[in-house]
């Protein structure tokens, strides 16, 4: 099974992207958010609970540089923060990376 990197960078509360996002995640894949998609990390709102309902197997990333940019310092446990170094390297890891333009 090919595991993919999914890239989210948009608002979660304009367009269904998460939503869609999530129902096509497989198994092993991994999801990213970068620039305003930091904000389905906030507590209370009904992207953070969709967020924290995903399979323990698929990883959730965030950019550290976006959460520091908007002041985002409270986020859920599970959600791995890294730099831009560490999203390059992410990016190698997986088979795949599928960005949500």
């Amino acid at each position: 099974m090919m595991a993919t990197l999914h890239l989210l960078s948009h608002s979660p509360f304009n367009d269904g992207r998460l939503a869609s996002c999530l129902h096509l995640l497989g198994p092993d894949d991994g999801l990213l958010l970068t620039g305003e998609a930091v904000y389905s990390l906030r507590e209370g709102t009904a992207p953070c609970q969709a967020l924290e309902l995903m399979p323990a197997a698929n990883v959730l990333f965030a950019l550290l540089e976006d959460l520091q940019a908007r002041g985002m310092d409270d986020v859920p446990a599970r959600v791995v923060a890294v730099d831009y170094p560490g999203f390059v390297e992410l990016c190698t890891r997986f088979d795949k990376v599928n960005a949500w333009l």
